[in-house]
């Protein structure tokens, strides 16, 4: 399948357009919510996004680095746009580059919206993964599972459990 898959998902959060850009781009946030990596961004046009595979992908046989790409913009805390590869099998890597748009706008009453924009044309089985596909084969709930995560974080401050660690 060649044609192109966008997946857009827009949910609404209690919390400021800093506190979600924090949790989308800092190590210390990421690793409570989704599928748990250290990323590392380099916030600038060109600059390089790195997720770093937690203690549970390891035990999986992950590699290191479980994704990677491109920032191509940035305007804190309102819209991140990068590039994103999956490398966690060789398959998804030979899938190449996919583009996600975070845009983050602040509503009413310390509410924020959060669109997210991903653009997996050409990379059939990472959109699948994406759509929560093959959750009942371990690989989470996708991009579902990741906003539900961050929402129940930014919201709670707790993390819901993850697939194979610890609440």
């Amino acid at each position: 399948m060649n044609a192109a898959t966008i997946q857009l998902y827009c949910i609404y959060i209690y919390a400021s357009p800093e506190a979600i850009w924090e949790a989308i781009t800092k190590p210390e946030w990421t690793v409570k919510y989704g599928y748990a990596p250290l990323v590392a961004y380099d916030l600038r046009s060109g600059g390089a996004f790195c997720a770093y595979a937690n203690e549970g992908m390891k035990q999986l046989n992950c590699p290191d680095i479980v994704s990677d790409g491109e920032v191509l913009e940035v305007d804190p805390p309102f819209k991140l746009v990068q590039t994103w590869r999956m490398t966690m099998t060789p398959e998804m890597a030979a899938e190449g580059f996919t583009t996600v748009t975070y845009d983050i706008q602040p509503v009413r009453g310390g509410v924020s919206r959060l669109s997210v924009t991903h653009d997996l044309t050409g990379a059939p089985l990472w959109a699948a993964v994406l759509r929560g596909e093959y959750e009942s084969h371990g690989a989470g709930g996708g991009w579902n599972e990741i906003l539900s995560g961050l929402k129940t974080l930014l919201e709670t401050g707790r993390s819901l459990p993850f697939q194979s660690g610890p609440e």
